[in-house]
């Protein structure tokens, strides 16, 4: 039988009585068409739990939860990796946020570059940022996480490595002349991998992040796309340093 997960963004605990937010009601009742005593599992996202849950309400403005007793979900990488991903074109960044978060992403961070193509304003921007963190939930609940990746606001890539300060997590960024492979990183708990947008990154960009303290990293003699790119680093470095 499907397990149906839902994320809601409100703490939970068990015995509460629980509205689904209007966008996860709808798609219970709309979509998936449960009805009264359907059961659930519940997750918020932030502490790593999920909760059985039954409906006890399932109407048109609004859908009712019982949540029951809770366990802890022990499924996230031992490799806590963030991915700074050039802000890619149309569905092409809901692919990269959606596919990370399934390979378990720890954070995305979306940033602006030299040959960046997309645009943002502050309304757009926030709009974006909403649109993606609801990516990212809807993947954790297919993939069976209890821990949403955080989803940073979009930032110019300066200002993005001077918020970098003294992390000391290994700072690699995937480039075709660079010198280094996965096998040979030595990756303990963390690692911060930067991808260009359409294009790759330009020179003031290779530049900047050098200067940062970034590794060259190189996956193979073939140029990937930029939706490519990140998830085929990831990946290997999952298979090499965390659990796939």
């Amino acid at each position: 039988m499907r397990t149906i997960r839902i994320h809601v963004d409100l703490a939970l605990a068990a015995g509460q009585e629980i509205t689904l937010p209007a966008q996860a009601g709808e798609h219970v009742a709309r979509v998936l068409r449960l009805d009264v005593g359907a059961p659930v599992v519940l997750f918020s996202g932030a502490d790593g739990m999920e909760y059985d849950a039954t409906l006890v309400g399932v109407g048109k403005r609004e859908v009712v939860a019982s949540v029951g007793s809770g366990r802890a979900v022990v499924n996230e990488s031992p490799l806590a990796l963030t991915l700074a991903q050039g802000v890619a074109r149309g569905e092409k960044m809901d692919l990269i946020v959606q596919k990370a978060t399934e390979l378990g992403i720890a954070r995305v961070v979306p940033i602006l570059t030299e040959r960046s193509e997309v645009k943002l304003d502050p309304a757009r921007a926030e709009k974006r940022l909403v649109h993606w963190r609801a990516v990212a939930a809807s993947a954790c609940e297919q993939s069976g996480r209890a821990r949403v990746p955080t989803i940073d606001p979009a930032l110019p890539l300066s200002a993005w490595l001077a918020s970098l300060g003294g992390d000391a997590s290994p700072r690699l960024a995937l480039l075709p002349e660079g010198s280094k492979r996965p096998g040979e990183l030595g990756l303990r708990d963390a690692a911060i991998l930067a991808i260009g947008p359409e294009g790759g990154f330009g020179e003031r960009d290779r530049a900047a992040l050098m200067a940062s303290g970034f590794l060259g990293l190189k996956l193979g003699p073939r140029i990937l796309r930029t939706e490519t790119a990140g998830l085929a680093a990831i990946a290997a470095l999952q298979a090499l340093y965390g659990d796939i």
